[in-house]
């Protein structure tokens, strides 16, 4: 009896060293949607990163130096903190492209209504884009217009507003804005047209290259055109409203 179940024994036990060999899971097939909510997740993750990085670090370029480099253009870009440009510059760039920049939260809902009907009527209305509207397009994004750029710029001028102070988007936008061919921010400016620093520029001056900023490449600091010329004079007269109306109290005061 003990032998027959001792033989018993022997044949069912396993033989020893020999492991058993365990079927694992399949994982479960990802599909298109998880794969899409993935990218938009580290998209969106990597696009706020830099923004807030952008707060407090100079930007190196933008899309629009790098096509001008390529264009030909000797680029002449010195990004400087707002201390080291005159205020003479904030507020003429205040009157000329964005009076009420210290009370909006981005968008000026009644321009973008006035400049929707001028398209589609056929004209060019400009003063439709707030200087944090111009910011975002100029920090972050390419220049040419089409509604992709029109809505990427919207979210990121959405997103500038929520980490950025009011004073460093006007900082952002005098150190990137196009002044001339390969000429970008104030202090470049400053040195090129007037051998200067940005923080010495009087009301005049600063009044003139904020004049050309519509069409920088094709407008003169130098030789201002009777157009350029009245417009820097306007200019020039806002600024003044600007500062005596406190319209730039949320840099300086």
């Amino acid at each position: 009896m003990n032998e027959t179940t001792n033989s018993e024994t022997t044949k069912t036990a396993p033989k020893s060293g020999v492991r058993r060999r365990t079927i694992k899971p399949k994982p479960p097939k990802r599909g298109f949607g998880y794969l899409f909510a993935r990218f938009i997740a580290y998209a969106a993750f990597f696009v706020i990163g830099l923004v807030i990085a952008y707060r407090f670090i100079p930007m190196p370029a933008t899309y629009l130096m790098v096509q001008r480099a390529f264009e030909g253009d000797k680029i002449r870009y010195h990004p400087v903190s707002l201390r080291n440009i005159s205020r003479n510059m904030v507020d003429a760039a205040i009157a000329a492209e964005d009076a009420r920049f210290c009370y909006h939260i981005g968008f000026e809902w009644e321009a973008m209504k006035r400049a929707a009907k001028a398209n589609k009527a056929g004209r060019k209305l400009r003063g439709a884009s707030t200087i944090s509207q111009q910011t975002a397009k100029n920090v972050f994004l390419w220049p040419a217009r089409s509604y992709i750029r029109k809505g990427l710029e919207a979210g990121y001028t959405a997103l500038i507003e929520l980490f950025w102070p009011k004073r460093r988007i006007m900082e952002a936008y005098l150190n990137v804005a196009e002044m001339g061919d390969g000429i970008f921010g104030a202090e470049a400016a400053a040195r090129y047209y007037y051998h200067k620093s940005a923080k010495n520029l009087s009301p005049s001056e600063a009044a003139r290259i904020i004049a050309i900023l519509p069409s920088p490449r094709k407008w003169s600091v130098k030789s201002p055109s009777g157009r350029v010329a009245r417009r820097a004079s306007r200019i020039a007269r806002g600024a003044q409203t600007v500062r005596s109306s406190g319209l730039d109290a949320c840099i300086y005061n």
